[in-house]
């Protein structure tokens, strides 16, 4: 886990950013509460040990991923697959851990910065930076094969796409501006779309930005979709 300070940025693309899309708008500031972040995507390895730990509201595959390799991000897991393996993992440590918010996501991807990716503007430069469509070969790749970001968080541009606390919304008028995630009121989880954020092996560089969100089905699974965990600082 990476420590993420206590900060303050502003959320989303600006109106002339190439590639922007009209969900990534209006900009507005947020302030964030320091958390812990995952230094990488959840690896197979890791979800096998969780979810061999004591059903609490549902069953987890030990081996759910498409793509079979210990180091690999997990993947083909539902957003409410996720959920379990973090009551689980929250029980056993005694720590809470959960999904983070399309906010926090977002605040630890740019780690400081305003370009379209944590390392700049120029997207010929995403190949030393996330595995994405150009140079995945059609397939995931281990974790921390690439360069970190300032905050030495891994992979946030490619590998796989990570699901977030959120629903989805078509853009941020309204949203929360202290970092929370923002979930409507009287919420069914398993019926909601949720938000993705962060680029995958099969996605183009415009999709890996760090503005870049998309949703999916909570109850969906996707050969391409994974996470990371936070919790919060003690």
């Amino acid at each position: 886990m990476i420590e993420i300070p206590a900060g303050s940025f502003v959320m989303g693309a600006t109106e002339t950013e190439v590639n922007s899309q009209d969900n990534e708008h209006p900009q507005h500031r947020v302030s964030v509460p320091a958390f812990l972040m995952g230094r990488y995507q959840v690896t197979q390895a890791q979800w096998r040990i969780v979810a061999a730990m004591p059903q609490i509201e549902r069953e987890l595959k030990l081996e759910p991923s498409y793509f079979k390799g210990y180091n690999l991000p997990v993947e083909n897991i539902s957003w409410l697959d996720v959920v379990e393996f973090c009551k689980r993992l929250s029980v056993h440590t005694g720590r809470e851990y959960r999904l983070p918010s399309e906010a926090e996501w977002e605040y630890a991807c740019r780690a400081g910065t305003t370009t379209a990716y944590s390392f700049g503007d120029d997207a010929a430069e995403l190949e030393n930076y996330a595995w994405y469509s150009k140079n995945s070969g059609i397939k995931t790749h281990a974790v921390e094969e690439k360069l970190p970001n300032a905050f030495g968080l891994y992979d946030m541009h490619g590998n796989v796409r990570e699901w977030c606390e959120d629903n989805w919304h078509n853009n941020y008028t309204g949203a929360p501006t202290d970092g929370r995630a923002w979930i409507d009121d009287n919420d069914d989880h398993s019926q909601a779309n949720k938000l993705l954020r962060g680029g995958s092996w099969s996605n183009l560089a415009r999709l890996c930005r760090s503005a870049s969100r998309s949703s999916n089905d909570a109850r969906n699974q996707y050969y391409n979709i994974g996470f990371r965990v936070v919790c919060h600082l003690q």
